[in-house]
């Protein structure tokens, strides 16, 4: 979806050297691109919320932390700032009231793709060039990548600001992540794991749409789910605020965190594990030679999901999934010793 122009104040560029930005012909009237490392002004953020003293070891008791989140009142953490980023893109009806919720929990810089990157995962631009552009959004300023979820963390982490974030955060996701075929899937998620691979906390947030299609966009258009986005942000900025405040859990990499779309601040939230789950088939063929994306959301189930973060979607609850994503599986004994080889 292209962006409106009566609404973005852009200055388009690359953040590159001033020798290569001179050579690069603008392609619409004058633009001065950012610099490359920008200094923004910080948003001044409320004082930690209050959520009681909590049990021993509570920093890691996450259980204790869901069941004690401060309906209605956010926390933060007085130094550093979050790095705010999607999947969905600039025009995703997510982005400013997400932003703003998390304003209210600390400093925030956006940096998100120029349009729709769903079904991405984690990928990398190598050999193309990333547009870097700064607009102003419905009053947001925000800096848009022509690339992937990925490289906007890894650009906003390392290249493009002063100092570093503290904490990325990915979302709001117009869509569940839920079930491992989905999370790894997922340029929300890609987005987030960037943050880790940058040795960052990292959290994603996703909304679930009923009867997802290809049609999303002229659906929420027509102002359908105009509701959902504000309750959306509040309650993703407030989970973040929490986990500021308490600190980011030992072992574990990021917080991969879903709602169905009637979840607001008073709906039950749930740790849960990653449901081992695939997919079914996402292309279809258009005409003969041509398939195209045409997912149904369908899941291949396999194995209990009692306690997994999809049951707890279907029971209308709020997943929050701590994820660790370096481990290993153990082998049989006997398959691990034919597998390996001694010297000699």
């Amino acid at each position: 979806m292209p962006s409106d122009p009566t609404r973005d104040r852009a200055r388009t560029g690359r953040a590159r050297s001033t020798a290569a930005r001179a050579a690069r012909p603008e392609a619409h009237g004058r633009s001065r691109p950012p610099p490359p490392r920008r200094r923004s002004r910080p948003t001044a953020a409320p004082g930690p919320a209050d959520v009681g003293p909590g049990p021993p070891g509570w920093r890691q008791d996450w259980a204790w932390v869901v069941g004690n989140l401060p309906a209605g009142r956010l926390s933060c953490c007085p130094v550093g700032y979050i790095l705010l980023t999607n999947d969905d893109g600039l025009d995703s009806p997510a982005l400013v009231p997400f932003a703003c919720a998390l304003a209210k929990v600390a400093t925030v810089r956006t940096v998100v793709p120029d349009r729709e990157r769903s079904w991405i995962s984690k990928a990398i631009s190598r050999w193309d060039e990333l547009h870097v552009r700064e607009l102003v959004r419905d009053g947001l300023e925000l800096v848009t990548v022509a690339g992937f979820p990925a490289d906007c963390t890894n650009l906003g982490v390392h290249s493009l600001f002063d100092t570093p974030p503290d904490m990325v955060v990915s979302g709001v996701n117009i869509g569940l992540n839920t079930g491992l075929g989905f999370f790894l899937s997922s340029g929300t998620v890609g987005a987030a794991m960037e943050g880790w691979i940058a040795g960052l906390p990292a959290l994603a947030f996703s909304v679930g749409i009923p009867d997802q299609d290809r049609e999303w966009k002229a659906r929420i258009k027509q102002g359908e789910f105009a509701d959902v986005w504000p309750r959306a942000a509040a309650l993703s900025a407030e989970i973040v605020g929490t986990v500021r405040q308490s600190g980011f859990p030992a072992g574990v990499d990021l917080l991969n965190v879903n709602f169905p779309v009637g979840a607001d601040l008073h709906t039950p939230r749930v740790v849960t594990r990653l449901a081992n789950v695939g997919y079914e088939r996402l292309f279809r063929c258009k005409q003969e030679g041509i398939y195209v994306h045409d997912a149904s959301g369908q899941i291949r189930e396999s194995g209990d999901l009692n306690g997994t973060d999809i049951s707890i979607l279907r029971a209308g609850r709020v997943s929050i999934t701590p994820v660790r994503l370096a481990h290993a599986a153990k082998l049989d004994p006997e398959l691990k010793r034919r597998l390996e080889k001694s010297s000699g």
